[in-house]
């Protein structure tokens, strides 16, 4: 992200409690985790619960996989300042099932969230990006796999690869981008699920990734944090560019992530769902072709 980003961010962000208060209050959607379900999976089917933001439990072939894992207050260095949470968490930490991995997408702080991964500690196999295994092992945790783009692993019954996505990724607004980010597949016995991590829109990434794998089963492709565009387009899709990610992977099945949790950027939380709703109708899908989850919900695929 170059200076002139930051500082346009630093304007829009002086502007932006003005702007807050015109808007309508935001009253997140919870469902009564299904803990039974969460404790019992069906190993044969891929079943989903979405915590919040980009945060899920995946839980497939008998493993039980984190994405992006945040349970923190705030999405920030600190616990007394940054963007604190709108909603709570779908699903309690204590009632998580043994973590076997987890799907690091990059570093930024609502996506590598320190006090969680302190509580997950170093029982659970991280999958990083290129140059982020550094990070953990300062924290003392070792069971890390950096993966570069197009780099796969095998992890039991599963096999996960990176993918490419159009972002950046370093902890501190000033500094040099020195570690990787992307986006991951996870193929199992029961079908592929596409985690993107976060990512803009960009020409050729999202139609090789079709292109390698013919079957997608599950995405799960970000919805939020896109406006101003002009700041935050470059490196969020918006839910109409999300859709086109779906269309050019060739998802059977996609869910929106990256949204209504933390306010990040300016356009109302309750927004993206919204605009996705408006802009599947307008292509002709069908309402489960692309949807989104209640926080807590847990859906079988």
């Amino acid at each position: 992200m170059n200076t002139m980003i930051i500082w346009d961010f630093i304007k829009w962000r002086m502007k932006q409690r003005e702007l807050e208060r015109t808007q309508a209050p935001y009253v997140p959607e919870y469902a009564q985790p299904d803990l039974e379900r969460i404790k019992d999976p069906d190993p044969s089917k891929i079943q989903l619960t979405w915590v919040g933001h980009s945060t899920f439990l995946i839980q497939v072939a008998g493993m039980n996989l984190l994405t992006d894992p945040i349970w923190s207050e705030r999405a920030s260095p600190v616990s007394w300042a940054g963007p604190a949470r709108h909603a709570r968490p779908g699903i309690r930490f204590e009632d998580l099932p043994k973590i076997d991995a987890v799907l690091l997408s990059h570093t930024h702080y609502d996506h590598l969230d320190r006090p969680t991964v302190l509580q997950l500690g170093g029982a659970p196999r991280y999958f990083v990006p290129e140059r982020v295994g550094a990070w953990f092992k300062n924290e003392g945790i070792e069971n890390v796999v950096e993966l570069p783009w197009w780099e796969s692993v095998a992890f039991g019954p599963l096999t996960i690869h990176m993918v490419p996505a159009k972002h950046w990724s370093k902890r501190w607004a000033y500094g040099t981008e020195d570690m990787g980010w992307g986006g991951f597949i996870v193929e199992s016995p029961a079908g592929v699920i596409y985690f993107a991590g976060d990512t803009g829109y960009h020409d050729t990434y999202f139609k090789e990734i079709g292109q390698r794998f013919s079957q997608i089963d599950l995405a799960l492709i970000p919805i939020g944090a896109y406006y101003p565009q002009q700041i935050f387009g470059r490196y969020h899709v918006d839910p109409r560019e999300a859709l086109l990610v779906h269309t050019e992977i060739g998802a059977t099945r996609s869910i929106g992530m990256h949204w209504g949790t933390f306010k990040l950027t300016q356009e109302p939380l309750h927004e993206p769902p919204e605009l996705l709703a408006k802009e599947r109708v307008g292509l002709g899908l069908a309402a489960d072709a692309f949807s989104t989850m209640k926080f807590g919900e847990t859906n079988v695929f």
